[in-house]
């Protein structure tokens, strides 16, 4: 029952690592407008640094448009602000109303540089899941050691969390492809 839960606890280790991926890649403009695109954008709110999403409804009404309608019609001028000092690369259009950004299409060498970069997210959340599974044999080979689970317990144990580890890096590696698609996809 010991390795089990351990194998529990690695894979649980491992989702994060994915979970954390998905939640880089939505950040990454692919030259469609994605709310996401301003989850690390922090807005001056009465002194506070704050989300944008937690200042104002935001909405993609058309594939190149975000639309930002701030609850409190004083806070436009931070919001503008704040898309200006980050490094997302768009120009604000605001009516007083509401704030407006175009995502412009990408060119062939900035889809190339993004898939650099998804590439380098890839990796680093398969170095993730492989310091799992080392932590998760080491963790296995002690139990062995302290004689707490049989030589053929510990062996099982191992080729069930390699097995584990290749399920989940090849669905990174799915994952990345995917983006990969999205981003050249003209």
């Amino acid at each position: 029952m010991l390795i089990k839960d351990l194998l529990t606890d690695a894979e649980s280790g491992m989702e994060k690592a994915i979970e954390n991926l998905m939640r880089e890649y939505s950040t990454l403009k692919a030259g469609r407008a994605n709310p996401a695109l301003l989850d690390k954008i922090l807005v001056d709110f009465y002194g506070t640094p704050t989300p944008v999403n937690q200042t104002a409804n935001i909405s993609c009404p058309e594939p190149r448009l975000i639309v930002i309608q701030p609850w409190d019609k004083k806070n436009i001028s931070a919001i503008e602000k704040a898309i200006m000092k980050s490094d997302l690369g768009i120009t604000p259009m605001s009516d007083g109303n509401v704030i407006r950004l175009t995502v412009p299409q990408l060119t062939e060498e900035r889809r190339r540089e993004l898939v650099k970069l998804c590439g380098k997210r890839s990796e680093e959340a398969k170095v993730a899941v492989r310091n799992q599974r080392r932590d998760l044999n080491d963790n296995i080979k002690a139990l062995e050691k302290a004689k707490d689970v049989s030589e053929d317990d510990s062996k099982k144990g191992l080729d069930d969390a390699q097995k584990l580890t290749d399920k989940l890096i090849k669905r990174i590696d799915e994952i990345f492809q995917k983006k990969e698609a999205e981003i050249m996809e003209v």
